[in-house]
């Protein structure tokens, strides 16, 4: 596992290869990236979360956001998850990325109180829209914790968020906040 990237760190150029579109340029000339690593497809917080981004995706795109969702799902099982999501998903289904950027896993996933409320509100909203449900078993296992980054058109990360469990993701508010200041942000 790779070292945590810290704020102020410029990452080299890249693309990441879309589930469902062309490939996407890291850092992005003249955009904002907001690249966020998400857990399995079929994630009923992840689901939840990625609900709220695409009810406010003209809003981030405004802000000259672009968002980038990545999963440790195979390609074909993330397409029957995300369909309506307006926003580039990749696959990563060797954790490449996720070792790149240091994003864990582990039991504080699910073990930190704060996450269990949310877990099951997300499960019961899952099944009140009877959204698709999750492959029964993960190759990475479901306790993958999320991740955020801020990304400017140059390369700097101008903010990091590494979650503590499965529920500790930006808000979209947190999201269009960092992107008007446009400054690198400590991580604390």
């Amino acid at each position: 596992m790779a070292g945590r990237i810290e704020p102020g760190t410029v990452l080299a150029p890249r693309e990441v290869d879309v589930v469902d579109g062309e490939p996407v340029a890291i850092p992005l000339a003249g955009r904002l990236v907001h690249l966020q690593f998400r857990r399995f497809a079929g994630c009923p917080v992840c689901n939840v979360h990625l609900r709220s981004v695409t009810r406010r995706h003209a809003e981030l795109s405004a802000a000259g956001v672009l968002e980038v969702a990545v999963f440790h799902s195979p390609e074909d099982e993330l397409r029957r998850h995300t369909a309506e999501i307006p926003f580039a998903v990749v696959a990563d289904p060797g954790k490449r990325l996720y070792r790149e950027f240091g994003v864990e896993a582990g039991r504080r996933a699910l073990l930190n109180p704060r996450a269990w409320l949310p877990v099951l509100r997300s499960i019961a909203a899952g099944l009140l829209r009877r959204d698709r449900l999750p492959a029964p078993k993960q190759e990475h296992g479901r306790l993958g914790l999320p991740a955020d980054f801020l990304i400017a058109a140059d390369g700097t990360v101008l903010a990091a968020k590494y979650g503590e469990h499965i529920n500790d993701q930006w808000s979209v508010d947190e999201v269009l906040a960092l992107a008007r200041a446009r400054t690198v942000v400590p991580r604390g």
